[in-house]
């Protein structure tokens, strides 16, 4: 089955970087196999798949080896590919196990978009799930920024957070891919997210994503959704906004920006530009 695909770049720094996503739309969806292999001819991280419902659309994301609840980038893609076919505003989506909203509005060559995420939510990890984790990335104790504590973090999709004391160690991360498809899968972590703090507002991160069959991911919506609101729970000093620059040590950086609110588990506005590949 062909299926004429879309292809965009989320979180664009400008006209360059940003994380490759692959935008179907359709009337009626075809069936999980045909997604399934589709987004594994595309290569990308994920590749959003949207048909008509009520009044908004429904929406699934596959990534090359599995489905996925929620994709912030893809998100993002969806949102520029609706407002370009459609007309720029608000449309509401219905995910999985949500219902967000996604806005995009032309900017010359590039689209702004922006989606509201799934409530928010984070627990402790083990001491063996971290030991793991840790142990996979080649991070000692010493490494890890405690005003930060390493912990499970959800924004419609789960991920660990590991914040790093140094920018050097983030540049230098390396990890076995099978080992971390294996601890991934059976943890159900989407990514693992290690964390640089610039400043209390300005982050560098990077997301290994082996769950999906892709060794990193130059740009993670969901995972900076999560991590906004982490920082909510542990009352890091945000003022409403973060920004968050990724994929910069795989050449293709991005720019990510997250507004929150004080209200604990509520929805997080994470924006970017996205661009045509």
């Amino acid at each position: 089955m062909a299926l004429d695909i879309l292809r965009l770049s989320a979180f664009s720094d400008a006209d360059q970087g940003g994380n490759p996503a692959g935008v179907w739309i359709g009337e009626t969806f075809p069936d999980d196999a045909t997604m399934q292999a589709v987004a594994g001819e595309v290569g990308y991280s994920e590749t959003a798949f949207a048909v008509p419902e009520n009044d908004g659309w429904r929406v699934r994301y596959f990534s090359p080896q599995a489905e996925v609840p929620f994709c912030g980038h893809a998100t993002i893609a969806l949102g520029a590919a609706l407002a370009g076919r459609y007309g720029e505003g608000e449309y509401s989506l219905h995910l999985n196990h949500a219902q967000i909203t996604v806005e995009g509005y032309q900017q010359g060559a590039l689209t702004s978009a922006a989606l509201q995420s799934p409530p928010t939510h984070s627990q402790p990890v083990s001491r063996e799930v971290l030991s793991q984790a840790m142990g996979l990335v080649d991070l000692q104790a010493e490494d890890i920024d405690l005003r930060i504590p390493p912990a499970l973090i959800n924004g419609g999709a789960q991920h660990l957070v590991l914040a790093l004391n140094r920018r050097e160690t983030l540049k230098h991360m390396r990890y076995d891919f099978e080992a971390g498809r294996e601890l991934m899968v059976r943890e159900g972590l989407v990514t693992i997210l290690l964390v640089f703090a610039e400043s209390n507002r300005v982050f560098h991160t990077r997301n290994p994503f082996a769950f999906g069959g892709v060794y990193e991911d130059p740009a993670t919506g969901a995972a900076s959704a999560a991590f906004a609101g982490y920082l909510r729970d542990i009352g890091w000093d945000h003022g409403g906004v973060i920004d968050i620059v990724q994929g910069e040590d795989m050449g293709s950086r991005s720019r990510i920006r997250a507004e929150f609110s004080d209200v604990p588990g509520s929805s997080i506005r994470v924006s970017g530009t996205a661009r045509k590949l």
